[in-house]
Formats: C-alpha cells, structure tokens, sequence
C-alpha cells in the first residue's frame, strides 16, 4: 500500500495533466512525474501566496484546476488550426510500432525497473532503514516541516535550516512538498516515505529513456536495450544516492530523458502539447534543482544545432509559432522560480570539491562511462563507447553524442584540474565532480542500445543462411544472446556492485542506530507541544524531529549561527549552575531534556561542546539510556512550556 501511494503522487497529477494538453503513449508515461513536480512547483508559490494551505486535497484542485486550463487551450488552439492551417492538424507522422514492438520495448524497461528495484531493496537493506548520510536529515525535517504547517514556501522553513528569522532563505523544495502531501497518509513514516521515493525516481529512468529513444525514432530492439541497462550505471543513480544522498538532483537528473521525449514535439508539433509540457517541466526542473535548468538548456542548444546542421528535420514555418511559444512559456514559468535562488548564489559557486583523478584518468573514466568508479563498468561501458561510435555512423540523435562529450569532458576536467574557467562552468554544481558524473551514463544507456540494435543485426545477418528463423525472429535471438552474455558477465546488471555501494549508507549507524532511534521515540512519548530538546549538532539527534516529531535546538549537523541561544547553549549547556543566561535561554526556547547519541555524522564533525560536557549530576538527571544514547531532564524545567517563549521562537541575545 505504501508504495502505491508514492507512485500514485508521482504519476498521476502529471498523467491527467498531460493527457490535457496533448501528450500520448509512452512520451505521456514518462512525463508524469516531470509534469507532477512542474505542477507542484508552480503550487507552492501560488497556493502559498493565497494562503491555501498546502495538502492533497488542495493540491489535487489545483491539478484539476490547471488540466482544465490545459485543455480549455489545447481546444481552442486545435480548433484555430483546423480554420487556419488545416494542413498542420495531423501531426508529427507516428512512429510505426507493432504491439510486438510495443511490448519489446515494455520488457526492456521491465528489466530496468526490476534491476534498479532489486538493488535498491538490497542496498538500503529495506526500506525502513536510515541513510546515514549527511544532508539526510535536512530533507526529511524538510519533509515533515511542510507536511505539519501547511506552507511549502522556502521562505517559511527557514528553521529546519537553523534560520527561523531568514524571510529570504531558499532551498528548492519541490520534491519535498510533493513528499509532504502523502507522509503520514496510509502508516507512511519518514524513512519509508523518503526511500520509496529514491526508489520511484529510479523506476521513472527506464520509462524516460525508453520514451526517449521512441520519440526520438531509434528501433524498438535498441530501444528496449536501452531501457534495460539504465539502472546499471553506478554514476547514476546510485552515487548520488548513498552519497549525500542527493535525493532532489537525482530526481531532477531521472526527469532529464522525458523533457527530451517532449522535445520532440517541436520539430513537428501537435497543438501545444510541446511547449506547455517544455514549460512546465522547466518549472518542475527548477523546482527540483536549479542546476539541471541548465543542464536542459544544453541539451536543447544541441538540438537546435543538430537541426541547423540537418541532422534533425524541421519545418521552420509550422515550427516557429510553437519554438517561440515554449521559451516565452518556460521563462514566464521556470524565471520566477529560479530568482529566489540568487540569494545564495555565492555559497554555491564557491563551494570547492578536490581533485580525485589525473586527466587521463577523468578521461577513461568518462570514455568507459564509469565516472568516479575504482574500476570500469567494461561489460556495458565498451558497448556503450562502439554504440557512441555507431551513432554517429547512422547520424541518430547526433546531440545526444554531444552531450556525451560535451558533460563527459566536463566532467573529466573537473575531476581533474583545478582552474577558474573550471570552477566557472562548474559552479552550479558546486563544482561536485560527482553531481557532473551523474550526468554521464544517459548517453552510455542509450549507446549501448544502438550497440545491441547493431549488433545483434549483424550477427542475424552473418547467421540468416545456417539457421532457420525469420530475420525479425533471428534478429530479437541474437539480441537475446548478447544481452544474456553482457549480464551474466556484469553479474546480473553489477546489482551486486551497486548495492554494495548504496549500502554505505544504510548500516545502522554510525549517524543514527537503532538505539538512538528508540531515544526519539522515548522523547517524543515525553515532550509536550511546543517543547524543544538540546542536543549535539554532530550527533545523529539532528534526525529527531524527522524520525519522531521531537523539535530538536540544534536542526542541522552544521549548527546554528554565531549569536543565537541555540549556538550559546551547545557551547555553554554543562555550566548552567555558573551562567544565569543558560537557564534563561534554556527557558526561551521551552527545553526541558538534553540528548547525547553516540554516533556522530562524520568522524571530523565538530561537537556541540556544551552537551558533550552535561553528565549525570543535580542539574541533569538521567531518565532514558541505552546503548546509543542518553537522555536527560533538566532540574528546575519541568514547567518550561508555560514560562517560556512561542514554539519557534530563536532571537538572538539582545533582540
């Protein structure tokens, strides 16, 4: 049950609204969740700014509110075309798929999904499992944060951040809200919210790329391939998810093939299906993460130069109302979007990354689409690199080899050098080599089904003469052959590689134990509304709130900033008999227990010395202790929530 209601949030929104505006068959399948997260980025602001509070049912008219919008214009501009230019009402001419084909390419991505699922389920160890990595916790406060005040506004979630007084605060939360809105609904709980989530983002890969290549006319047999091997690559998804995890990239990355499905739309369009799913999948992008804007604005430059070169087809004069459509419609809908984001604009261009490679090293990581990997992935990696060639033999989707060289030298020189103009074209990445590399295996995917199309034709041909099949027949056995050859000796599509390395981050510990997570529970059955709990910034105690509901002082492992309570009591709490104000403070901010984990965040995180100090004494009285942590009550704060401030109230002292 659970996880059909985050696939259901997932898909459904964007289905109906697409269905709306035009989109059809498997371009219309991929893009839901694409078109989802458009139309929950474009919520977030205006539901916000009404002051509708942000649930399903709300969020639901809203939908419906903008599918009706969609189709009441499909309609009238279908009509307009009809009276005007009845000669552009057909459409871009279909592909012509049999449901033989259809379903060829149905198990392709069958095989994506069931590969990428089996080496989520196994590297996460289950889907109740906290990650343990360092931007966890963030997202899943964000998550309940916006799910119990009913505003997804960056703006307002400001104090999961350690900022409750920064109006400007920014951080794209797009996926969060859309998260929100199901969290808590059907015994949904945080950690299977959060990894059932990671787990549809890698079920929208293979249905991307496999709408991808259709839309793009690549044949159905390379197309299922293609599909097939895209939950293979360790780049992506799985570095970004045990690293970090960066859940919003990855899902922003995940949507990339559908946006290029869509685009297909406006080389020949079909009313305008093309620019309002383009615009409000910039939206969706933005929303996710303001650097894949970027990342698509590349893509479509390619495009674009592919068609000037004639390498791509169009008809300028049929084209030209619907390409001037879609920038006016993704700069009307993604700029908004993107310009709170300039506020820390700086903190993410100058965050520094050290080089992990030589060049040539970065280079035959690029070139074996194995990027940041101690050993290449050679079983899809050498196909992909002959199909890269292949592709541009048979001059299909040229772009998409440009793209290839283009994110796949980036990549290799980031890795590797150290230089402003680097740092420059990196910058909004964070100039993250491994956010670049995830960027990578999207071309190796759809390589190496023109690898396996190719060759597999080959093989039909050389063996057409000694055995008795139809072409087709032979043609789909000699596929079949490859692909169980490139399997078995990738081990079942490297599931047990990229387990290992998603596994990382799913022990139990060193961040958050099991034990540690009993202490929540324990506080959250103790705490009162309104009431905070102390605790060390570089512990696991970060995930409190999250986990169990508790309000934690200390919201992140970075700590809060010079001059609040909140910094003054982690440094000072174990001299609350020498320093009134840390009573004082202490009754501000409603704390009445303090918690001491034993795992810590990393094993350089710096502690929240004031906690580190507090021991069992006559002002801290020891009531919960396991082997993970330790829970004490504050003598003389048993009646905090009546003295002291307003639930998330943080001045700094003199304010």
């Amino acid at each position: 049950m659970n996880v059909v209601l985050i696939l259901l949030a997932f898909w459904v929104p964007g289905l109906v609204f697409g269905a709306a505006v035009g989109l059809r068959g498997w371009t219309l399948a991929a893009a839901g969740p694409l078109l989802t997260f458009g139309i929950v980025a474009l919520g977030v602001p205006v539901l916000g700014g009404f002051g509708i509070r942000w649930n399903l049912l709300d969020v639901a008219l809203w939908t419906v509110l903008l599918s009706a919008v969609g189709f009441g214009l499909g309609y009238a501009v279908r009509r307009y075309t009809r009276r005007r230019r009845p000669e552009w009402t057909a459409g871009e001419e279909p592909v012509t798929r049999s449901v033989r084909d259809h379903v060829l390419i149905g198990l392709g991505v069958l095989i994506g999904m069931a590969v990428g699922t089996v080496t989520f389920l196994r590297g996460s160890n289950g889907i109740d499992r906290v990650q343990q990595g360092w931007d966890a916790p963030f997202h899943g406060n964000l998550v309940r944060w916006i799910a119990e005040h009913g505003d997804a506004r960056p703006s307002t979630v400001g104090t999961i951040a350690n900022l409750p007084n920064q109006t400007n605060y920014f951080y794209p939360d797009t996926y969060h809200a859309l998260l929100a809105l199901v969290f808590g609904k059907g015994g949904l709980t945080m950690m299977p919210t959060l990894n059932l989530a990671a787990l549809a983002v890698i079920l929208t890969v293979p249905l991307g790329v496999a709408a991808l290549c259709h839309s793009w006319r690549m044949p159905p047999l390379g197309t299922a391939a293609a599909a097939a091997v895209t939950t293979w690559f360790t780049a992506f998804p799985y570095d970004s998810l045990y690293r970090g995890p960066l859940w919003p990239y990855v899902a922003g990355v995940a949507m990339i093939p559908a946006m290029l499905a869509i685009a297909r739309y406006l080389l020949r369009p079909n009313g305008i299906a093309g620019p309002v799913a383009i615009g409000v999948g910039v939206a969706g992008l933005t929303g996710l993460h303001t650097s894949i804007v970027f990342v698509i604005a590349v893509y479509f430059l390619l495009i674009l130069a592919a068609v000037l070169f004639r390498f791509e087809k169009i008809e300028w004069r049929r084209s030209m109302p619907s390409l001037v459509a879609t920038v006016g419609l993704a700069i009307v809908l993604g700029v908004p979007l993107v310009l709170p984001s300039l506020y820390n604009v700086g903190g993410v261009t100058s965050a520094f990354w050290a080089s992990e490679a030589t060049v040539s090293g970065g280079l035959g990581e690029a070139i074996t689409f194995s990027p940041m990997a101690e050993f290449p992935q050679w079983w899809i990696g050498v196909p992909a690199l002959i199909g890269i060639v292949l592709m541009v033999r048979h001059r299909r989707m040229v772009w998409m080899v440009a793209a290839y060289v283009i994110f796949g030298g980036l990549f290799a020189f980031t890795v590797s050098l150290e230089t402003p103009l680097i740092h420059t074209l990196t910058g909004i990445f964070y100039n993250d080599h491994w956010r670049i590399a995830a960027l990578v295996p999207l071309a190796g995917a759809v390589a190496f089904g023109e690898f396996l199309h190719t060759g597999a034709g080959w093989l039909a041909g050389k063996a057409a003469g000694r055995v008795k099949l139809q072409p087709a027949a032979l043609t789909l056995v000699a596929a079949v052959l490859i692909g169980l050859v490139v399997g078995g000796l990738s081990r079942g599509g490297y599931v047990g590689r990229n387990s290992s390395v998603l596994g990382m981050n799913y022990g139990d510990g060193p961040t958050v134990s099991k034990d540690e997570e009993a202490a929540y529970a324990w506080l959250a059955e103790h705490t009162k509304p309104g009431e905070r709990v102390m605790n060390d910034k570089s512990d696991g105690s970060v995930w409190m709130y999250a986990l169990s509901g508790v309000t934690p002082v200390e919201w992140t492992f970075y700590g809060a900033d010079h001059g609040t309570k909140a910094e003054y009591l982690s440094a000072q709490l174990d001299n609350i008999d020498k320093l009134p104000q840390v009573r004082k403070d202490l009754t501000d901010l409603q704390v009445r227990y303090v918690i001491k984990g034993v795992g810590k965040a990393t094993p350089d995180a710096w502690p929240s010395a004031g906690v580190v100090r507090v021991t069992a004494g006559p002002q801290f009285r020891e009531v919960f202790r396991n082997a993970g942590a330790t829970i004490y009550e504050i003598e003389g704060q048993q009646d905090v929530v009546a003295a002291g401030a307003s639930p998330g109230s943080e001045r700094p002292h003199g304010q």
